[in-house]
This record gives C-alpha cells, sequence and structure tokens, in this order.
C-alpha cells in the first residue's frame, strides 16, 4: 500500500515532527518506508529521516507492508500532511 502527501508543516521535516512520525509508525508492525526525491528511508528510524532534510510543500510517498498498512498510512499522513 502506498500514499503520496505534501509537507504542510511550514517548517518542513523537522525534529519534533520526526520524532511524531516515528513515534507513530513503531506502533505497527509493518514495514514502512518513506521515499523523496532518490532516497528511501524506514519511517522507524529518527536518523534516518532526519538525513532527509524535506522542506515544506515536497511530496514524499509512503509505502507500508503488513497486515496493518492501510492504518499506519493513515496515521503517518495524518501528521506530516
Amino acid at each position: 500500500m502506498e500514499k503520496e502527501i505534501m509537507i504542510k508543516s511550514t517548517t518542513g521535516l523537522h525534529a519534533s515532527l520526526a520524532a511524531k512520525v516515528v513515534q507513530t509508525a513503531s506502533k505497527y508492525a509493518v514495514e514502512i518506508e518513506l521515499h523523496y526525491q532518490d532516497k528511501i528511508v524506514d519511517l522507524k528510524s529518527i536518523l534516518a529521516l532526519m538525513s532527509l532534510a524535506v522542506p515544506y510543500g515536497e511530496n514524499v510517498r509512503i509505502i507500508a507492508r503488513g497486515a496493518r498498512a492501510e492504518e499506519a498510512i493513515k496515521d503517518v499522513s495524518s501528521i506530516l500532511g
């Protein structure tokens, strides 16, 4: 399952937002990734997520695999978009 969203935080994907995303993604027993430009990172890794430095208004794609993939994507995308 996948979903494309636009980062709506005016400060982009900053530390506190990334922490919320990681905390939410970690609640699910799914593989969940964020794709930005030519990079792919595990959404359960704060360091990987912060390394992207995604600015405001950029589109990212969330891809999840597992039994609760749809629910995980919905929760994570509600934080980012």
